[in-house]
């Protein structure tokens, strides 16, 4: 990893030299076709928040653990429960991600912005707290072996202030300059991460900030493209592209790196919903030549929580809870479901769909 010079400063937006390589402009088509796949696909469920819920489950797992918040599926899927007993304080980091996520995702559909506001928003429910963008001088990024400083972000509230300002206008002003979509998302990206304009949680709203670009820009209309995953197997090669921007104004490859990201991951979500669907579809079959209580709510139900709990089943098919109860419990004699008990309190797996989730 190179080390900065301390004369290297954070420039405002747009950068000054062309960054649209021949390069660059040859790996979009690719990107393009993969995420328009996705899209078209992701259109094709009929309750599209079991996709929201699902894959932002694994996506807040795994942008979790690029900053070291582990935990397992099981902890995660637990968590959804919100049973009292539960006290994982990483599952409860976890849930705070996908309630930002989701928090960003109304907000960029209700103003069709990405502003400030909005990225202080996520940035508050990640943290649960107020602290805002950083006040006081201190924050460098550090080598985790060695300790020795990689890179001093800006220091004062007035540079990180306009930056952060400087930044938003370059989100939302499409005449700033005419890059490609994905050219200025990990433009934007970078900038973001090198502003660094919060105490903590900047990788987590950084990662947001992505997905929200995406659907601003009609290139999906459903936070379910996360590069968390594609991060922790290229960690890396993340971190070092970064730095080499700051270092040599390597943007080539940066860029490269992220677009690619995007081809790989587009696709291998494709590949994760394709999944979904088929055993959403072999269990609709099950359901509904065996079971006189089938119906499409409960189906939505068992696909929009891998651990589903008789108040759900309640919720979403409007029964009392004998009837709930009777259902999960036939299911879960039958093998379709799983019965687990936590202290007083039963939770049923859906065995088929977690293992399409903790198999990627």
């Amino acid at each position: 990893m190179k080390y900065l010079d301390e004369g290297w400063k954070v420039n405002t937006l747009p950068v000054k030299k062309d960054l649209e390589t021949k390069t660059i402009l040859k790996s979009l088509p690719k990107a393009h076709a993969a995420l328009a796949e996705l899209k078209g696909l992701a259109s094709t469920i009929p309750n599209q928040t079991i996709l929201i819920n699902t894959l932002g489950l694994q996506e807040a797992k795994d942008s979790s653990a690029i900053e070291n918040i582990i935990t397992t599926h099981d902890d995660l899927f637990k968590s959804e429960l919100n049973l009292k007993s539960i006290r994982s304080l990483e599952a409860k980091e976890v849930q705070n991600y996908i309630q930002a996520l989701n928090k960003g995702f109304e907000l960029i559909k209700k103003n069709n912005l990405l502003t400030n506001n909005i990225i202080l928003q996520i940035q508050e429910i990640l943290e649960k707290n107020k602290a805002g963008f950083r006040k006081l001088p201190g924050t460098a990024l550090k080598e985790s072996i060695t300790g020795k400083t990689i890179y001093t972000p800006p220091q004062d509230v007035e540079t990180i202030t306009k930056l952060m300002s400087n930044l938003e206008n370059y989100i939302n002003d499409s005449g700033i300059n005419d890059y490609d979509p994905l050219v200025k998302m990990a433009i934007i990206h970078f900038q973001f991460e090198s502003i660094h304009p919060f105490y903590d949680g900047n990788g987590r709203t950084g990662r947001i900030i992505n997905i929200l670009y995406l659907i601003l820009n009609n290139l999906l209309e459903l936070p379910i493209l996360y590069l968390s995953n594609y991060i922790i197997r290229t960690k890396s090669d993340y971190y070092k592209l970064l730095q080499e921007v700051r270092t040599d104004e390597n943007w080539e490859e940066w860029i490269s790196y992220m677009i690619k990201g995007i081809e790989e991951t587009s696709i291998d979500t494709v590949r994760l919903i394709n999944r979904i669907k088929e055993s959403m579809q072999k269990m609709k079959i099950t359901l509904r030549e065996n079971y006189k209580f089938y119906s499409q709510d409960l189906l939505n139900n068992l696909f929009k929580h891998p651990y589903t709990k008789i108040e759900y089943i309640m919720r979403d098919l409007n029964v009392g809870k004998l009837t709930a109860a009777k259902y999960l419990n036939q299911l879960a004699k039958d093998g379709i479901l799983s019965k687990h008990k936590i202290g007083r309190n039963n939770y049923y797996i859906n065995i088929d769909l977690f293992e399409i989730m903790t198999s990627r």
